[in-house]
């Protein structure tokens, strides 16, 4: 996969519009769309062709496309689809104006409706069950994070671990190195085999405390916990003071009881200050992003505005305004430090974006700049082909107006703290590179201030890191394979 689109494809981890365990209804292109906050704009019918011919989807995509897509004025007024060989690269070419204007980079695309849909409602997945960083200058392979009950943190593989050579057999192990010197990043993804349970991997690793490992790994299937019952939600001792530590994967519909208990236990112990860690997730629900926003929202009243949804003018008419609602574990924060990374998008960053007129100078961001995603999707299904359709079609504002952040959010906020993502501490620690200095800001701590790209460029994907072999810090990417499951889409850089 070319270096532009593995760097793009990170925003497929999308702010999604959907609603009950899946982007849109399952139905055929006559079935209502999902939209954020409820609501059901029916789409223009389309005839369903049972036979689910490559001609005949591409034809239905660029219909939905046609009638629903954000940026109207870019779209071809017709183009032939004969030399596409999927559906995908057919939307990759009607979307490819904007692409270039950097409005959608890539995040128009088809998957599976079942496997999104069954991604969205518990994390269901199959893998090994890690999240992969790679340093292409210094061909290098990490475990930034190992999922709870999944084949690899069972096998003993965590964070921190440094991935050096793959086969399928201990005869035909390749190392990391000749894997990048081979095909890149795109070679090791390709190494790992397919996200389907029984694919088995010998894998050799160090595991962080210089101990070199060869271990047989099968992959299986498993649900992701959007928060890691390990580290996900803390409370930490910052100098006397209290603050709570949320670390959220994704934004999907089990993490909403998790999110619910966390705060219930912050209220309860009193906490005001948080630690909103979201430095690898690309986003999910909208309505799982709001609810987070409401339990940060105590003294919120009614008629604040969280966010304001905007479609085309066309579909103007499907426009809403969402409030602050009332949560009974909800809290009154006084001030929070969001960390985050050119991975943070979408629905992260949305949240983010509405705090940001009620709390002005007492947020920061803290890690490296935002991916820049102030757009979303809603869902268009054809069930008859197991395709779903996520289209741009929508932006949403914060109270004060913004939307317009495609080069991250470092620009947006009052507060920046430059911070590397240290892998050799558990999430969460206190010593951690990012989570100290998000303590520091709530503790008054001076800090140098993240960079912001230049105007009408597009936020840098790459984030500073302390790799385990002690260097300050190198650059480095969530590893995507060329076509990603709805999860690695959702939990970018998982296998």
């Amino acid at each position: 996969m070319a270096s532009n689109k593995s760097i793009s494809i990170l925003a497929l981890a999308t702010l999604l519009s959907a609603c009950g365990g899946g982007g849109g209804n399952a139905g055929s292109s006559n079935s209502p769309v999902s939209l954020p906050g409820g609501g059901t704009p029916t789409p223009t019918p389309t005839p369903v062709n049972t036979t689910c011919s490559l001609q005949n989807r591409q034809s239905w995509a660029f219909d939905q496309i046609n009638e629903w897509y954000l940026f109207p004025e870019t779209l071809p007024a017709s183009l032939n689809s004969a030399p596409f060989a999927s559906v995908q690269a057919y939307v990759d070419a009607l979307t490819a104006t904007a692409r270039d204007q950097g409005r959608d980079r890539f995040f128009t695309f088809i998957t599976s409706i079942a496997e999104e849909n069954a991604f969205l409602n518990s994390g269901a997945t199959a893998g090994f069950g890690i999240r992969l960083s790679y340093d292409s200058i210094a061909s290098r392979v990490f475990i930034l994070e190992a999922f709870e009950g999944a084949p690899a943190l069972i096998a003993g593989i965590d964070r921190g671990a440094e991935l050096l050579a793959i086969g399928t057999n201990t005869d035909n192990l390749q190392s990391v190195t000749a894997l990048f010197a081979q095909g890149g990043s795109a070679a090791v993804s390709s190494a790992l085999g397919p996200s389907t349970a029984g694919t088995s991997r010998v894998l050799r690793y160090n595991d962080g405390a210089g101990n070199i490992i060869t271990s047989t790994v099968i992959k299986a299937a498993f649900d992701i916990q959007p928060i890691s019952p390990r580290y996900g939600i803390q409370i930490i001792d910052n100098g006397g003071t209290k603050v709570g530590y949320v670390n959220l994967r994704t934004f999907i519909d089990s993490a909403e009881q998790q999110l619910r208990d966390g705060f219930e236990r912050f209220r309860n112990e009193g906490v005001t200050e948080l630690v909103i860690d979201l430095r690898y997730n690309g986003g999910g629900l909208v309505r799982t992003a709001e609810l987070f926003n409401d339990l940060m929202g105590a003294n919120r009243f009614a008629s604040d505005v969280q966010g304001v949804t905007r479609f085309r003018a066309s579909k103007s008419a499907n426009n809403q305004t969402r409030n602050f609602q009332s949560q009974s574990q909800a809290i009154s924060p006084s001030k929070i430090a969001f960390i985050t990374t050119g991975s943070s998008a979408s629905a992260s960053e949305s949240v983010i974006n509405a705090m940001i007129p009620y709390l002005g100078n007492n947020m920061a961001l803290v890690g490296s700049n935002t991916f820049g995603k102030p757009v979303g999707q809603i869902g268009l299904d054809r069930s008859a082909c197991d395709d779903r359709i996520r289209i741009v079609a929508f932006t949403t504002e914060n109270a004060d107006g913004n939307a317009n952040y495609f080069d991250g959010l470092a620009g947006s906020v009052a507060n920046s703290c430059q911070a590397s993502d240290d892998v050799t501490l558990t999430l969460g620690n206190p010593a951690e590179a990012s989570t100290a200095r998000a303590l520091g800001f709530l503790s008054g701590a001076a800090c140098t201030a993240i960079a912001t790209p230049a105007a009408g460029s597009i936020a840098s994907q790459r984030e500073p890191v302390d790799m385990s072999s002690g260097a300050a810090s190198s650059p480095r990417e969530l590893l995507m394979p060329a076509n990603p499951t709805p999860a690695q889409r959702e939990v970018p850089g998982s296998f």
